[in-house]
């Protein structure tokens, strides 16, 4: 990959769109042309949508942990959320639940945090009646920022804690969201800077050694954080510590976490009396 700092790309884009320079960077690293690379990153978005649109209420995982929950998010709610908002929390469930039930999703960057890139593009696509073009490129953007911080830092889970996995999917969706207000590739910089940053720290905790208790519940936090960091960098809220920075502290602070915090199933909510107990039932 030609892009090993965020830095590269903004300079990249000084030349083209920085999610045309991506896709460029794609068709020298694995020769492919422009047409076959755009056909399966079409095909990407695609399936991104089956999870949302085909969501069956009624669907468990083999656990029992999870299922259904994205439906009780469907509808008028109690007052605290919009229609906006409540439509990107049920669309992150949604993805997640279908991951925990086996069904097909798209990992962004991995299975476990598949629920925050389309929890935030599909419902704004439905609002704002955007084209598939427009969020093919969102894709190619997030795709960038994300190849970019697993060469700096990493994007699994046993690496690096929760922050690699729904901490990188958001960080590359607050990039993307940015892209598709037509905000600046300086602006995708900050705000997946910011969004990384919120999520330092978070651990891999998953119970019983499944992808589904807090994972699926922490989509809806990484794609809620998206959307707030795009908001900021897009009305100038601009990240204090420059992008490559945070994603070299997000990696020294994974290699910070204890082993019982990085996926292992023995740290955490994992280790609670309830995590013990439902790991020995199932």
């Amino acid at each position: 990959m030609a892009f090993s700092s965020v830095e590269g790309l903004l300079q990249a884009a000084g030349q083209v769109p920085l999610w045309r320079a991506v896709l460029e960077d794609d068709l020298r690293e694995r020769g492919v042309d422009e047409a076959r690379s755009w056909r399966q990153m079409a095909a990407l978005w695609t399936a991104m949508k089956v999870p949302v649109a085909e969501y069956d209420p009624a669907a468990r995982s083999r656990s029992g942990l999870t299922g259904g929950a994205g439906a009780r998010l469907e509808g008028e709610g109690p007052g605290l959320c919009p229609p906006f908002l409540r439509q990107v929390i049920a669309a992150a469930l949604k993805t997640g639940e279908c991951n925990a039930c086996m069904k097909r999703i798209v990992a962004a960057p991995t299975a476990g945090a598949s629920g925050v890139l389309p929890a935030v593009l599909l419902p704004l696509q439905a609002r704002d009646g955007l084209d598939d073009r427009r969020m093919v490129e969102a894709l190619y953007v997030a795709a960038g920022f994300g190849q970019v911080i697993a060469t700096r830092a990493s994007i699994s889970g046993a690496e690096g804690g929760c922050q690699a996995e729904v901490g990188s999917a958001s960080g590359m969706a607050a990039a993307a969201l940015v892209h598709v207000m037509g905000g600046t590739p300086s602006q995708m910089a900050h705000a997946c800077a910011m969004a990384l940053s919120n999520t330092l720290g978070l651990v891999c905790d998953p119970v019983a050694g499944l992808v589904e208790v807090p994972c699926v519940n922490r989509n809806v936090m990484g794609a809620v954080n998206a959307l707030s960091c795009a908001e900021m960098a897009l009305s100038g809220v601009e990240s204090a510590i420059p992008c490559d920075e945070v994603i070299d502290a997000m990696r020294a602070v994974g290699d910070a976490l204890p082993a019982s915090l990085r996926e292992t199933g023995s740290g955490g909510l994992a280790a609670t009396p309830t995590g013990r107990r439902l790991a020995e039932r199932l």
